[in-house]
């Protein structure tokens, strides 16, 4: 294990802040305005604090993984909350930031592809004993079968959206089934192209809890109630798109909230308790909203786990933190210490990290070039018409980028390369990858830079549905910590070519099989 040198601190770690561009369609202005404002709020925040950071907005998943290459920022804050080529997408922020490793704050990919997905949240809460809603799952162009009416009243909603997207208390609500159940999934159907979730709305109390990670503790924060109060009996009490986002309804003027909320003491430390353990069966990371609802018996039922909730200065979150006796700027301030954490334990080898400097790998840069070619010299291991070749190469995977034959990545540390790695699919194959070209600064050899380099090319390939990776290297007695090397990763000798590079210098051939990805 390699000794962690000094104490690593947010202060020292630039940030890129990560949001969703805006979508053409006017239908979701208001919530994509809502992204940009949580964007200049952690700005405001990270500027007051000293931490320096850069900006990226992102529409789809190529450029989601060219804004994360496209510096060395050792923590993302990920506000990206919708991609226009897959909206499921958006989960994966968290796992490209691994697998280049940087930290990104907020929850976990697994968590938040399975909290994007309410019919499968409502699944796993049940299977961890919480009361949830009643629902059924009405896939596209599918009708809603008689034999899956619930009792009433209802509510419609799509399966797979967030911001109370495709909630409208009109035309959502309903006493019971009929035809306007029918029509309302449809509209989620034409809609959004995905499943309709009819659901029972239960409870006649909206309850909102705020939870935060500090250190190795998650605290709740004050429970919000939302106000209905001067909601008439003929409108429902939901908290709907209007009530969210537009300023010229009665319901986003109605619906205040009331922290804390006005709850006895023994429903409020149930509270607390569902929701925390809410929380602990998603798996969330960081921070997180609960939303209950609840009925006048004390009765609660959990309506969803957001794990990506809206953390702008006015939305209830905010508030929460605010009542919870904290500025905004600290909040912010604890997510970078969570992301921090995360940087520690995702270490190269045992957690190296240097003061400032972590480990970031990248897609390499034309500004790369000169450096990585110096390195091939520097390493006294290739001769001159071999870095012939990895120029040529080189060349190819800087032209042609993603989707080039050869990927080309840069582990940087404090802004310096230190390490280089080129890799493709091999010709004529399928699910096999070569290894073409590995090569880390001598003044970092020892620090497991060359383990990330290879736990990244393994993570990339694994992605891209490859099943076993491919390396050529010299037997000559030299190149034995190079073999060493790929032997404590786990590659084993498959073959030997006798005299292939020169007389006395074999071509030796490492393999290594792939765990099939998810």
């Amino acid at each position: 294990m390699v000794r962690e040198r000094g104490t690593m601190s947010y202060r020292h770690l630039p940030v890129l802040i990560l949001h969703n561009l805006p979508r053409a369609e006017a239908a979701h202005a208001e919530s994509d305005a809502g992204v940009m404002d949580q964007v200049r709020a952690v700005a405001a925040a990270l500027g007051r604090i000293g931490v320096p950071y850069r900006i990226a907005g992102v529409r789809g998943y190529e450029e989601l993984c060219a804004a994360v290459d496209g510096g060395d920022e050792a923590i993302v804050f990920n506000l990206v909350e919708d991609l226009i080529d897959d909206p499921w997408n958006m989960t994966v922020v968290p796992e490209v930031c691994s697998c280049r490793w940087r930290a990104c704050t907020g929850s976990p990919t697994n968590c938040l592809s399975l909290t994007l997905n309410k019919a499968h949240t409502k699944g796993l809460l049940s299977g961890s004993r919480l009361a949830v809603p009643e629902g059924i799952l009405v896939g596209p162009g599918a009708p809603v079968e008689a034999d899956q009416v619930l009792v009433g009243p209802l509510i419609v909603k799509p399966v797979a959206a967030d911001a109370s997207e495709g909630i409208e208390a009109d035309g959502c609500v309903f006493e019971g089934f009929g035809p306007g159940v029918q029509q309302a999934v449809e509209r989620i159907h034409q809609r959004f192209a995905q499943p309709a979730l009819v659901e029972q709305l239960v409870g006649s109390r909206e309850l909102n809890v705020s939870l935060v990670r500090r250190g190795r503790r998650v605290e709740v924060l004050g429970i919000a109630e939302i106000d209905f109060s001067a909601f008439g009996p003929d409108r429902p009490r939901i908290v709907d798109y209007a009530a969210k986002w537009r300023p010229d309804t009665f319901e986003y003027h109605h619906t205040p909230r009331i922290i804390p909320a006005p709850l006895s003491a023994e429903l409020a430390g149930r509270v607390r308790e569902v929701s925390l353990k809410a929380w602990r069966a998603v798996g969330c990371e960081d921070y997180a909203r609960v939303d209950l609802r609840a009925d006048d018996d004390g009765r609660l039922w959990v309506l969803e786990v957001n794990a990506n909730p809206d953390i702008s200065p006015d939305a209830g979150f905010a508030a929460a933190v605010a009542a919870a006796g904290w500025s905004y700027d600290e909040f912010i301030a604890n997510c970078l210490r969570n992301a921090t954490t995360a940087l520690r334990r995702m270490g190269p080898v045992g957690g190296h990290v240097e003061v400032g400097r972590h480990l970031i790998i990248r897609r390499t840069r034309k500004a790369d070039r000169k450096w990585i070619m110096t390195l091939l010299a520097k390493t006294e291991m290739f001769r001159p018409n071999e870095i012939k070749v990895a120029a040529e190469v080189l060349d190819d995977a800087l032209a042609k980028g993603a989707r080039g034959h050869y990927q080309s990545y840069t582990a940087a540390m404090g802004g310096r390369p230190v390490g280089w790695v080129c890799f493709g699919p091999t010709p004529c194959t399928v699910g096999t990858f070569d290894l073409y070209w590995i090569a880390v600064d001598p003044d970092h050899h020892g620090r497991g830079v060359g383990r990330a380099l290879m736990e990244h090319t393994e993570a990339l390939i694994a992605r891209r549905g490859g099943r076993r990776v491919v390396v050529e290297t010299a037997g000559r007695p030299d190149y034995e910590p190079t073999r060493s090397f790929y032997r404590r990763l786990g590659y084993r000798e498959a073959a030997t070519v006798a005299d292939f590079y020169d007389v006395g210098d074999d071509k030796i051939v490492y393999v290594k099989r792939l765990p099939i990805a998810d």
